[in-house]
């Protein structure tokens, strides 16, 4: 279903500056199933339900709370948005752009990506890092089919370096100072919700891929679309269909993400005290 999402965007830009003025943001973070603590490094922080921001979702995932906050780190102006809308939530997936599009329009320059994602590295488990370097696309989609919106961005969209080499860069820098281990690796976009077979992940496996979720993909795509430099860092919660002992569920994902979530908050605030510098 094609919407125009302008009038959405223009209405939730002057929804949020009515609430923190005329300060613009330099960088969002959308925290991904669990991660939402992150919201707790925000100083002189001010909320917003997604439910007073016109055109934005309401999650219907278990730990994707709706909000919108804005405050600073590191004396960088930020939004942390708890809660994405999927995929495979149906025709109002449309809402993730109306999301991405509005912290672009607010000033933003970067966004930073975060999602509970599994391993099929058997030596990468459930807690650690990883930074995606790449992505591949196993959606059956993209969020950029149906008319142009020549407002946000281009018709063609360019993906060679859509997870931006430079913040890569300073952000392994972080994970070297703080002691983090931080791994690397290619992503594959999931639609779900269903989790994947074994075959299905020997496939991804033999397609390079060696992380798996079921997000991150559609939003990268929007916000290259619009200009925004992007970074992204998975919270492993679990090995992989096939590969563990555990049963894959929600609430599996959701108790390893919290663990992985400390040293992100520490690698997240690392790097802010870092784009400082740059913005």
């Amino acid at each position: 279903m094609s919407i125009d999402t302008s009038p959405y965007v223009e209405q939730a830009v002057k929804a949020v500056q009515a609430k923190i003025g005329n300060v613009k943001p330099k960088l969002a973070l959308v925290a991904g199933s669990g991660l939402g603590s992150v919201a707790n490094l925000l100083i002189n922080s001010v909320s917003i339900s997604y439910a007073d921001l016109p055109g934005f979702p309401a999650p219907g995932v278990h730990g994707h709370k709706g909000q919108l906050v804005f405050g600073e780190i590191s004396g960088v102006p930020t939004i942390v948005l708890m809660g994405r809308i999927h995929v495979y939530e149906g025709e109002e997936s449309w809402r993730l752009k109306v999301m991405i599009r509005t912290m672009r329009a607010l000033g933003c320059d970067f966004l930073f990506l975060t999602n509970a994602a599994g391993s099929m590295r058997l030596e990468v488990g459930a807690g650690e890092l990883v930074m995606i370097t790449d992505h591949i696309n196993f959606m059956g989609g993209n969020p950029l089919v149906g008319p142009n919106e020549d407002k946000f961005g281009p018709r063609f969209v360019d993906l060679e370096d859509c997870w931006d080499p430079e913040l890569r860069s300073i952000l392994r820098s972080c994970a070297d100072e703080t002691g983090i281990p931080l791994h690397e690796a290619v992503f594959a976009g999931w639609m779900g919700p269903a989790f994947e077979t074994p075959a299905e992940i020997r496939m991804l496996t033999l397609m390079g891929a060696q992380t798996v979720g079921m997000s991150t993909v559609p939003d990268n795509i929007i916000a290259r679309h619009c200009g925004l430099r992007v970074l992204g860092v998975s919270v492993i919660t679990n090995l992989a269909c096939g590969l563990s002992p555990k049963k894959l569920s929600h609430e599996l994902t959701m108790a390893e993400a919290e663990k992985g979530a400390a040293k992100l908050i520490v690698l997240f605030e690392k790097f802010l005290s870092k784009l400082a510098v740059l913005v």
